[in-house]
């Protein structure tokens, strides 16, 4: 069989990968893009991502410089308030309340939020329109074998695809990462996360809401109106067996406990979708590269879903090599672009891990006392002003 060649081969087509093949494909690189998992692109359809994305404002830019940014705006929530809530008393109600505004920082808002479902359609869409893209939905790498100038992969239907650069995107078990024999160190927590979608009476203002008791947060992230109803995306992080308990509930009884955890502070809320749950871990790749591949997203590093940081996080990676790609076009994939690419970006991922890490063993504190601390942490880091400006300009990665 005869060997394609590219300039870039991206392993894994999910949210991130496409945003790599988006825009190193309108830098006029040619790349190929493969993803086992056809991309499922309708919110009604069978296996459709609920789960949502804040876009936080530094990860606008290589999203217009990938197209994607035009098509994406239109359907997009704007993210200006983050709310924290503590509700670890006795009983659950909010007893703190506290608002990060992004005014404070600048005229724009934290971020903007859209559904996974939706960043497919878009991403996809965006890769019919560059002759230089060539995805293919439905197959996977099977094999890397890696080489001072270049890198050869075997896909599932047969064919080897040679590259000047093999970007590892295909997810937290990442057969890049494996091929290369990099290893991970990896924190489990015994959480699981719910996501679904809600809509409720009360207006969510745009408002990101993140209510702490124990177990884990459970988040309120602003959607677009439905039928003339406010609406929310909502991420419930818990003790594994109670998610999986919820999961065995009727829709009645379901409704009850989330409007008992959300303190009810957005009125009565109605379930109107599926429910999906994954484990929640936090994992680092020992090293963010390796010969002729480098690895970005859940191949690189997984945190919990907490302050919108995991696809942010992603898109750093992506600005990161796409600037290196482009400073010098004739070295791409090379041991110094690479070695680079890994120093630019591997301390700022651990302390971004390590932050999450400490955000949620707090979340999941079960102790009265301890609950008690978190609640006069919160209220004491919150009014002092320049340290809660320091903690918005860290939290959307600016400095």
């Amino acid at each position: 069989m005869m060997r394609e060649t590219t300039d870039i081969l991206i392993s894994g087509g999910g949210v991130a990968g496409l945003a790599a093949a988006a825009a190193f494909g309108s830098a006029g690189f040619r790349v190929v893009c493969v993803e086992p998992n056809p991309p499922v692109t309708a919110a009604e359809a069978e296996g459709s991502d609920l789960r949502t994305t804040a876009f936080l404002h530094p990860s606008i830019p290589v999203l217009q410089e990938a197209g994607l940014w035009d098509r994406l705006a239109p359907h997009a929530a704007p993210l200006q308030i983050m709310r924290i809530v503590d509700a670890g008393g006795p009983v659950a109600e909010a007893r703190v309340i506290k608002d990060f505004d992004a005014a404070d920082l600048s005229d724009k808002p934290f971020g903007w939020n859209l559904p996974n479902w939706l960043l497919r359609r878009e991403m996809v869409g965006r890769l019919a329109e560059l002759p230089g893209v060539t995805f293919l939905p439905g197959l996977a790498t099977t094999a890397l074998l890696t080489r001072e100038s270049e890198a050869i992969a075997t896909l599932s239907d047969g064919r080897r695809i040679t590259a000047r650069l093999v970007i590892g995107a295909d997810g937290r078990n990442s057969l890049v990462r494996q091929a290369l024999g990099i290893a991970v160190k990896t924190l489990r927590y015994g959480q699981k996360a719910l996501a679904f979608a809600v809509r409720h009476p009360i207006p969510h203002q745009n408002i990101s809401t993140e209510i702490h008791r124990s177990g884990g947060p459970f988040t309120f992230v602003p959607l677009p109106d439905r039928d003339e109803m406010p609406c929310s995306a909502v991420v419930w992080m818990d003790h594994a067996a109670e998610v999986d308990r919820r999961l065995a509930l009727p829709p009645a009884a379901f409704e009850a406990e989330m409007m008992e955890r959300s303190c009810g502070l957005l009125g009565p809320l109605t379930l109107i979708s599926r429910l999906t749950a994954w484990p929640i871990i936090a994992q680092i790749a020992d090293q963010m590269a390796g010969e002729r591949c480098a690895l970005m997203a859940e191949a690189a590093h997984v945190m919990p879903p907490i302050g919108a940081q995991g696809l942010n996080m992603s898109l750093a990676d992506l600005t990161a090599l796409l600037a290196l790609a482009k400073a010098d076009p004739a070295q791409i994939g090379d041991a110094r672009m690479l070695a680079t690419y890994h120093r630019q970006r591997h301390l700022d991922v651990q302390a971004r891990v390590l932050g999450i890490d400490l955000l949620n063993r707090a979340s999941q504190i079960g102790a009265q006392p301890l609950r008690d601390l978190r609640a006069a942490t919160l209220d004491a880091l919150y009014s002092i002003a320049p340290l809660r400006k320091t903690l918005m300009q860290a939290g959307i990665g600016v400095r």
